[in-house]
């Protein structure tokens, strides 16, 4: 990995190339193209993108409607605020089972200056909670054309979390189904399942417990629903102990999505959620945030060599 680019900005090339190939897609923002990168396709196709000013609500229901008349519309805005226009994303997009996707970035504590109140740490429980919602979180910019183009190709709601910050761009040309993850790293002793742009962390993290005699498979689980739940019971049996990482709360998100599923098959292996442990975010630099919340590189290895060698 050399090259580095925001998911964010891939988000919006994503959306102009699809709106070359299907001219049915269309993109509505919330007074913020220029951070979500939708400005990208509004150059492009300006009688296709809708600004619905800073109306969250108004416009998940300017989505919903177009989505009725056989348009596939992208909403985008700042994860935080999917919990601003909640009830309209719950009654007025997936009771119905409306064609709408969901493109919030800017989310996670790599947000970084802009603090507590703007960093979205619970937006894939709220996510999670809604029948028929199918979640992606991909990892690099890569996996983010990809995940827009499976988006738009899925019948229902899709809610796409992307992050901020540039980040590194896997080299690896890495297969995308929406549902089934990618397994970057294979090992024997512990196996790491993440998303995001956590995925480089933790196989950076990899690398150096392997200099302590640790063996960590990473799992990059960019769909955290559908969950790939063979893959999580494969690792629970091949490495006996697993640890989530995501750049989210602990409660409701990644963690509680694997959990879930050890326990539902009687899993009785050692099991560890590294996340932001019940806490709001702050502001500061971006690296800066990420130690203080126990998500950076050093962080996470010396956490799971602790949950490694306790098991």
């Amino acid at each position: 990995m050399s090259e580095k680019k925001a998911i964010r900005v891939a988000y919006g090339e994503a959306l102009a190339a699809l709106g070359e190939e299907n001219e049915k897609v269309v993109v509505l923002d919330a007074d913020l193209a220029h951070a979500t990168m939708t400005a990208t396709f509004a150059n492009k196709f300006p009688q296709r993108f809708f600004n619905a000013g800073i109306a969250e609500a108004n416009m998940i229901d300017m989505a919903a409607g177009l989505s009725t008349m056989g348009f596939i519309p992208f909403a985008s805005t700042f994860a935080v605020f999917a919990g601003r226009c909640f009830d309209q994303i719950r009654n007025g997009v997936c009771y119905p089972g409306f064609n709408v996707k969901f493109g919030m970035t800017h989310a996670g504590i790599t947000l970084g200056e802009d603090g507590g109140s703007h960093q979205a740490i619970e937006d894939v429980a709220l996510m999670r909670s809604i029948p028929g919602m199918t979640i992606i979180v991909p990892c690099d910019a890569k996996e983010t054309w990809r995940a827009v183009k499976a988006a738009a190709e899925i019948q229902g709601p899709v809610y796409l979390r992307l992050a901020r910050l540039p980040s590194p761009i896997f080299e690896e040309e890495m297969p995308f189904e929406v549902g089934k993850a990618n397994t970057l790293r294979e090992g024997t002793d512990v196996a790491v399942i993440t998303c995001g742009i956590m995925v480089d962390e933790c196989l950076q993290a990899a690398e150096q417990l392997a200099a302590k005699g640790i063996s960590a498979a990473v799992i990059n689980m960019h769909t955290i629903k559908p969950l790939d739940e063979e893959a999580v019971l494969r690792f629970a049996s091949s490495c006996g102990a697993i640890v989530t990482v995501e750049e989210h709360s602990v409660i409701g998100g990644l963690g509680d999505a694997v959990g879930d599923v050890l326990l539902r098959n009687r899993c009785a292996i050692p099991f560890e959620k590294i996340g932001v442990q019940d806490r709001f975010g702050q502001s500061g630099k971006p690296d800066d945030v990420l130690a203080e919340y126990g998500l950076d590189v050093a962080s996470i290895a010396a956490r799971i060599e602790k949950f490694a060698a306790s098991k």
